[in-house]
This record gives C-alpha cells, sequence and structure tokens, in this order.
C-alpha cells in the first residue's frame, strides 16, 4: 500500500513507451484466471481454511501498531473481498492494477475527475452509452471546466488525430458500441493518441475480456461495467477500471476515497462467483446471438440489424481480427419509428423489457427513449440510433425459443 497522505502523491504522468508491468497471473489461460486470480484457499487468508474467497463486510480495519498503517485501513479505499475481485479482472483484462465502484458510470466519473483540470478535454465519439454521453454532454463541461471533443468520423484515424490537442487527456472509446455495435479500430486510435502523448481508454463491457483484450491492442485503461456480462444476472451494480498501477492508486486515493460510492463486499463476492463461469457464458451468448442477427437479416419486417458477426456488418472484418466472437448483443430496426418499434416491445412474451443487457435471460430496450434521450435527434442519427432501434440483449435461453418469441412479435 502506498502510505503516502494524498496531497503529498504525484500527479500518475503517462508515458507512450513505458511497457505495462505483466501481473502475477499473466502466465496462466484465461480460464484458468477466472477461477483463480486473486484468491489461493490456503495461502490467502489461511486463517479461514475456505475453498471460496470469504465475504468480509467489515469496513475498518484495526492497527496493530501505532505507525503502521493498515492494508486495507477503510471501506472507501478496499476491502479484503473487494481486493481478490479487483486482482481478478486485472488479470482477466492484462493489466497491473484495478478499482472497483459503485457503477460503471462511477468508474467513468472516478477516472475523469482524476485526470483532468478545468480547461482539459477529453476526445471520444458519439459511440457511447447514454449515462457517459450525459456525463461528457453536460456534467463535466458544465460543472467542471472540462470539455468532451467528439469526433466526426469515428471510423477515420485522421479524425481522431484532429480531435486531439495539447489539452487533451484521455481518448476514450467504446466498441463494440452500445446500442449501434460499431466497432472502432483499438490498435489505430491507440497509435494516434500515443503519438500525441495521450492515454487511450476503451470502454470493454460489451465484449468483455473473454472475447476482446484491448490492452493487448495497445489501450491503457480499460473501462467495465460488472453490472452487464461480467455479473451475468442482474444482481450486482457495479463498475471497474484496469490500468497502470500508479494511475490506478492515483484514483483510488485521490477521487475515491473521498467520493465515496465503492463497490460493497457482498456484490465484490457474487461478481467473483459469476467471473467463473464467464468465458463459457459469453461463448454461449455469442452463439445465440449469432443466430439470432440471421434470423432477423433475413426477416421482412426488419429493416436493419447491427451485430459484429455478421458479414454485412460495416466493421465485420475489423471485428474478425479484434474480437474473438460478436458477443451477446445485438440491435435490430423495426417500421414505425417509435411506435413500430413499441408494439414489437409489447408483443414479446420471453424477452423482458428492461433497462440493462448483459443478462442470463434475454432482454430488449428501446435506447432513443431511455437510454439515448438526451441526444439531439441529430445527434442519434450520426450515431446509428433511429427512433425504430430496438437493443436487444441475446440470453442462454434455447436460440430456438428466442427466434419464435421475435418471430411472433413482429408479426403480431
Amino acid at each position: 500500500m502506498n502510505d503516502k497522505p494524498f496531497f503529498m502523491r504525484d500527479a500518475w504522468q503517462f508515458d507512450p513507451d513505458r511497457e505495462p508491468a505483466p501481473g502475477p497471473d499473466a502466465g496462466l489461460g484465461f480460464n484458468t484466471r477466472a477461477l483463480h486470480a486473486g484468491f489461493h484457499p490456503l495461502r490467502s487468508v489461511p486463517d479461514f481454511r475456505s475453498f471460496v474467497p470469504p465475504i468480509v463486510p467489515s469496513m475498518t480495519y484495526p492497527y496493530e501498531q501505532f505507525e503502521q498503517i493498515p492494508d486495507p485501513v477503510y471501506g472507501r479505499t478496499r476491502t479484503p473481498t473487494t481486493a481478490v475481485l479487483e486482482e481478478r479482472l486485472a488479470a482477466l483484462e492484462g493489466g497491473e492494477a484495478c478499482l472497483s465502484a459503485s457503477s460503471g458510470s462511477q468508474a467513468l466519473f472516478n477516472l475523469v475527475f482524476t485526470l483532468t483540470r478545468p480547461g482539459d478535454n477529453v476526445v471520444t465519439s458519439l459511440n457511447i452509452y447514454g449515462e457517459g454521453y450525459k456525463q461528457a454532454a453536460a456534467i463535466f463541461p458544465e460543472r467542471c471546466g472540462v470539455d468532451f471533443h467528439f469526433v466526426e468520423d469515428p471510423g477515420e484515424t485522421a479524425s481522431w488525430e484532429a480531435a486531439i490537442d495539447d489539452r487533451t487527456k484521455l481518448v476514450w472509446v467504446e466498441t463494440p458500441s452500445n446500442p449501434a455495435l460499431f466497432v472502432t479500430d483499438i490498435h489505430a486510435v491507440a497509435a494516434a493518441a500515443h503519438a500525441k502523448g495521450v492515454p487511450l481508454l476503451v470502454d470493454n463491457t460489451t465484449a468483455t475480456a473473454a472475447l476482446q483484450q484491448p490492452i493487448s491492442l495497445g489501450a491503457n485503461i480499460v473501462l467495465l461495467s460488472i453490472t452487464k456480462f461480467l455479473c451475468g444476472n442482474a444482481t450486482v451494480l457495479g463498475g471497474a477500471i484496469v490500468g497502470p498501477e500508479a494511475l490506478i492508486e492515483d484514483v483510488r486515493w485521490n477521487t475515491t476515497e473521498f467520493v465515496g460510492a465503492v463497490l460493497q463486499p457482498f456484490e465484490s463476492w457474487l461478481t467473483l462467483q459469476f467471473l467463473e463461469t464467464l468465458s463459457l457464458r459469453m461463448q454461449r451468448h455469442s452463439e445465440n446471438a449469432q443466430k439470432v442477427a440471421e434470423y432477423l437479416s433475413e426477416h421482412p419486417r426488419v429493416e436493419r440489424v447491427n451485430y459484429p458477426g455478421l458479414e454485412t456488418h460495416p466493421q465485420y472484418e475489423l471485428a474478425s481480427r479484434q474480437m474473438r466472437a460478436g458477443g451477446g448483443m445485438l440491435s435490430f430496426v423495426a417500421p414505425g419509428g417509435i411506435e413500430g418499434a413499441g408494439r414489437v416491445v409489447d408483443n414479446f412474451k420471453l424477452i423482458t423489457h428492461a433497462v440493462t443487457f448483459g443478462t442470463s435471460r434475454s432482454i430488449c430496450m428501446h435506447p432513443a427513449t431511455i437510454t439515448h434521450e438526451h441526444m439531439t435527434p441529430a445527434e442519434r442519427e450520426k450515431a446509428g440510433i433511429p427512433d425504430g432501434l430496438i437493443r436487444l440483449s441475446v440470453g442462454l435461453e434455447d436460440a430456438g425459443d428466442i427466434i419464435k418469441d421475435l418471430d411472433q412479435a413482429l408479426r403480431g
């Protein structure tokens, strides 16, 4: 633990030439890390002799000696259970360290709040999740004096290069994007950012580390919503950032410790259990989504399907190089705008209408009226979110049953 008072800490400085140090589990395979990283039944907590990581709900930790600061020291910095989760997430993403938060949006806020000062800016695109857009378009510019530059063409490296200036502190990409499934070239954008001495943040929520490894492609920081596929069943609200240890500890001690909003031990423990099956679940999500996408692409009452696994997807070749599979989320456009989308959603019998994705059960949502309502119509059109777009998180049911429900809803 870094025991310097927060006001004595040096601000994290990005070095584009610095190679990240390999984590302690770097030599293990992905599935092995998902089961073992951060905890050994006998060595980690010998007093417990537990096969499963224990839940330690204490929010404060006693000092053994007056001058010896314990680690952990207080629940706003970390807890033993959360420490195991953070080490495991860092191992899965191939990063040095991890810091959890009470949600993905909180993790993003803590990172940007730590890195930027009034007059600075962040470069991103309109291909970001709705709550992130709200932070970028209103909260940070109006309340913190930090601007967000939205690139004109996220598919062109030159567009990213043109948006970065000498006050840019971060470049932020979400790929595949929610809900239009736009795929951004991580390696190309990383090179553009690094050429100007700026780190790259990649939101890996939709793909997860099971399907995509942004750090291996040049990203410096990874943003995660634990709430989605990492949890997988809508029981946990949480988020995390993975990146260089110096940056993670900067955020931990200079922001998180004071704003709070941390992931609690029980939620951390639940997530650890769910991560053990992440690879298996993402494989099944992807297989089902591929079948559903192929079905919808041939349906006469569907105007467009967005899914990286379809050869008709504009970034199909890039997705094939960058991802192991297409993932568990797609979107499609129903005719008739908002009213047409509403009729389809109301007709579903198996698929649930609710605000999240990445659940074991299939779930749908209408972005234009819920998650992306803060965007102007012109911005939604530019981001590929027409009024008839329905986001579908394809679950782990039998694919045939999902397709039957879609068929009857579209024809109803």
